[in-house]
């Protein structure tokens, strides 16, 4: 299932199970930064979305985890972009299903999450917690991984070991995260994760519109 998912902007398209998968949108992480989008936080992650939705035409879309991003209230701004998120998927014909995450708290009044999707082979959750079921492939967000290339760091996602099969492990897909450099990781946060050093990065290249896989951690360190 992994060799024929399609990378893009943040997310993953699993065309068989025609499900798209984006992880940690952390809206109304905006009013908590100190980094500002040129188009703000809902505009941007909109018209994004939107481009995913029209490029992949889904029949799903799965939230792996941390749509909303503070812990103890809702800001009126967060319920009218989560509406807003809600039709626009709609209008495209999709279905939506959300995966709960460790900043999901507020989310059931809301929205009605779950705690694990089944999509095809792979087994979506946050990945803060131990999965309840076991697949041949795991696809988490949670770690908000990058990678620095040359001075630039990168979004970017991981592949690697998994209990009894893989994981995939996607990045942020909220642009406010800064993203944790993997490059010097030497332990991850998820209980799916072990072994740094045999999960590869992979780099979605958007201005060359190609998907870049580097060599495992350990062998992509002795490159920097």
């Amino acid at each position: 299932m992994l060799e024929e998912a399609a990378f893009r902007d943040r997310a993953v398209y699993f065309p068989t199970a025609g499900t798209l998968v984006l992880a940690d949108v952390h809206l109304g992480r905006d009013r908590a930064s100190n980094v500002e989008l040129p188009l703000g936080e809902r505009t941007d992650v909109l018209d994004r979305l939107g481009r995913l939705l029209d490029r992949f035409d889904p029949e799903e879309v799965v939230v792996a985890g941390d749509l909303l991003h503070s812990f103890d209230r809702v800001p009126r701004s967060v319920e009218r972009t989560l509406a807003a998120l809600e039709t626009r998927v709609a209008e495209a014909g999709a279905a939506l299903v959300v995966v709960e995450g460790n900043h999901d708290t507020m989310l059931g009044s809301l929205f009605e999450a779950r705690s694990e999707r089944v999509v095809g082979d792979a087994l979506v959750s946050h990945g803060h917690d131990s999965p309840e079921k076991s697949a041949p492939l795991y696809v988490i967000g949670h770690e908000h991984p990058a990678i620095t290339i040359e001075g630039r760091k990168y979004p970017c996602y991981l592949v690697g070991p998994a209990a009894g099969g893989r994981v995939l492990v996607l990045p942020a897909f909220t642009r406010l995260a800064p993203g944790t450099d993997v490059s010097r990781t030497r332990r991850f946060r998820s209980p799916l994760l072990s072994r740094p050093g045999e999960y590869r990065p992979i780099v979605r290249d958007e201005e060359a519109n190609e998907t870049l896989w580097f060599p495992p951690l350990s062998e992509f360190r002795t490159l920097l």
